[in-house]
């Protein structure tokens, strides 16, 4: 890889894959690299050898000036170390000089919707707006604050940690060790979850699209299936959008009681269903946010960049330190 000039590319890494692209100055997204995330229990070279494989193919070639990393992790307030990632094997990891020693460029780190915060308040869905909320929906949930346009990072740097704020005491457990986590019912793992476990229920067995799209496997279900079936009127993929729905616009009453924002913005994989899983959550946010009758209620956008915001914003990060 070049050491300078050239192109920056934006990396979003997830619970279960990563993308890569090249992001030109303003926002416009060029082919995206894919490949899966090794998960949590290898070793961390794994997961950098599909950042590397990535990146190298995004590049097609070209000189590198800068990469951006978006990780859905717990990052420092110094953008060196992922501190936590309850979905990857980093925990305490000198992320950000290790991948720079390793590709000879300059690296930038943050979490993965702080990056896609970037991207939306400057070119996408939040531009009109100076206090925001954005609410990432993947494998798991992830969040950013923005207040009077400034992104609110926190002490250590982890601040937005949405995804982790217990909403069922004794709940089902998560990936961080923790139980009733608010991703454990409403995010791509959850939608899943859901659909699989009532595919074989009396009342949908052999009137589901989704058996035909898994050729009868569950195991093969995924959120994009999911997605597809919903689209085409399936009637068990509309009701676990209703469900992971829900539980987004009860969430984010919560997120609104504490913070008063403007406007809530939903990005991530999950988004891509847009109204499919908005419709329930607007409505579930009016239900559930106290004194909802008396004061402005935000309403809640899809990101403009859907679920490529956190490369653009990783890119825009690079860019900006370079």
């Amino acid at each position: 890889m070049s050491d300078r000039a050239g192109v920056y590319i934006g990396v979003d890494i997830g619970g279960t894959k990563v993308m890569a692209a090249t992001v030109s100055d303003d926002g416009t997204v060029g082919p995206i690299a894919r490949r899966s995330t090794p998960g949590r229990r290898v070793e961390v070279s794994l997961v950098e050898d599909a950042l590397t494989e990535a990146i190298e193919e995004a590049a097609t070639g070209r000189p590198i000036a800068g990469v951006g990393i978006a990780a859905a992790g717990f990052v420092d307030a110094e953008g060196e170390r992922v501190m936590f990632a309850p979905h990857l094997p980093w925990r305490d990891d000198p992320t950000r000089s290790r991948l720079e020693a390793r590709w000879r460029v300059p690296v930038a780190l943050d979490n993965d919707a702080n990056c896609a915060a970037r991207a939306e308040v400057a070119l996408g869905a939040a531009q009109d707006a100076s206090d925001v909320l954005l609410v990432t929906m993947g494998t798991g949930i992830g969040g950013a604050v923005v207040l009077g346009g400034t992104l609110l990072r926190g002490r250590n740097g982890m601040a937005g940690e949405f995804g982790h704020m217990q909403v069922v005491p004794d709940g089902r457990g998560c990936e961080c060790g923790g139980e009733g986590c608010w991703e454990q019912y409403s995010s791509g793992n959850a939608l899943v979850r859901y659909a699989r476990g009532r595919m074989w229920h009396e009342s949908f067995v052999g009137t589901t699209l989704l058996e035909e799209l898994t050729d009868g496997d569950p195991d093969l279900l995924t959120g994009p299936l999911v997605t597809t079936a919903a689209e085409r009127g399936d009637r068990l993929a509309l009701q676990a959008f209703d469900e992971i729905g829900e539980w987004l616009g009860i969430g984010i009453a919560n997120l609104v009681a504490a913070f008063d924002p403007e406007l809530v913005v939903v990005g991530g994989g999950v988004s891509a269903a847009g109204d499919l899983l908005l419709g329930p959550a607007r409505v579930a946010l009016r239900q559930s946010l106290v004194g909802a009758e008396h004061r402005f209620i935000p309403p809640i956008r899809r990101a403009h960049f859907g679920p490529e915001a956190g490369v653009v914003g990783a890119a825009a990060l690079a860019r900006s330190v370079s």
